[in-house]
């Protein structure tokens, strides 16, 4: 049973909450290969996703899995709302509240935004990705999609490559692949990798070549293009003569049955080459597909299914 009201993050989650919620995600799979994709579940909830960060594949997932479970949507942009003209984020949480909203699925640019908004509000938040803090929805539908290619999570490597130091989705993947028995490396240029890293029992390199050597799992981050402004890569051709992800790199150094996951939007030709974003081993279709079906569970069970979420 999942022992918590709010989903803020996977650092606090426990390997137990975490199966619960992949075990039923996997229910949810059956609903989405109906004809007619459609449950009574939550009728009558209404589901906010208050997006302060723009979002395609978060927020439309949410927004499906809600209607597919029957729930109302609220969708809320900053741009068209009365935060232009001056309302505070507080102001606006407590607005929607008393508008009927059962459960605020909240992005924002700063880190613990969700947190705060969970000590204000009295109904469940979920964190769509706060800052460079996490994305545990992101980090719970990449272990669904995992552990139904490969079988199992546990005793798997993984390599994580990228930007590091700005992706809440590798804190939220390192805690996620770590609590669920997997091997974590991390890998990318030492102005992307913070310090510290190692205390959450992952292994960090600034090499590619060894820390792709006898991975199951190459998970890809997207290169932000400002990172160029801020002089932390010298360019990004030089970004992929050393770390972009090819066939050949792939062919030498990992087992053949290796997985290429991608959060995306994908850079073809910067992290990652066309040939790997377009093979058989390479999951992000799948990646999005589940997502839906991990956020169904998710709303799902903090809403009122088997028991709903604890306090």
């Amino acid at each position: 049973m999942l022992q918590r009201r709010h989903i803020l993050g996977l650092e606090e989650m426990t390997p137990e909450e975490i199966q619960f919620v992949l075990d039923t995600a996997d229910s949810m799979k059956e609903i989405l290969s109906r004809p007619i994709k459609k449950v009574p579940a939550l009728r009558g909830r209404t589901v906010c996703t208050l997006f302060y960060e723009p979002s395609t594949r978060t927020r439309s997932s949410f927004e499906l899995a809600a209607k597919i479970l029957s729930a109302d949507t609220i969708s809320i942009t900053p741009s068209t709302s009365s935060v232009v003209k001056g309302e505070s984020f507080r102001d606006t949480l407590l607005t929607l509240q008393a508008m009927g909203t059962d459960l605020f699925v909240i992005r924002h640019q700063c880190s613990g935004a969700p947190l705060f908004a969970s000590k204000i509000v009295s109904v469940p938040v979920i964190n769509a990705g706060d800052g460079m803090h996490e994305h545990p929805t992101q980090g719970l539908l990449d272990l669904l999609t995992l552990r139904a290619v490969k079988g199992r999570l546990s005793g798997l490597k993984v390599t994580i490559v990228g930007d590091i130091a700005h992706s809440r989705v590798a804190r939220s993947n390192i805690w996620g692949f770590t609590k669920m028995g997997a091997s974590v490396r991390l890998v990318g240029p030492p102005t992307l990798i913070p310090l510290g890293l190692e205390a959450t029992g992952a292994k960090v390199y600034d090499r590619l070549e060894p820390a792709l050597e006898g991975a199951d799992v190459v998970y890809v981050l997207r290169i932000q293009r400002e990172r160029m402004e801020s002089g932390l890569l010298p360019s990004l051709r030089e970004y992929t003569r050393l770390y972009g992800i090819t066939p050949e790199r792939l062919a030498k150094l990992t087992p053949a049955d290796v997985v290429v996951m991608h959060p995306g939007p994908m850079n073809r030709g910067v992290e990652i080459s066309p040939e790997v974003a377009d093979a058989g081993y390479c999951v992000v279709t799948e990646q999005v597909a589940n997502g839906v079906a991990l956020r169904m569970a998710l709303l799902y069970l903090l809403l009122g299914g088997a028991d709903g979420g604890k306090e």
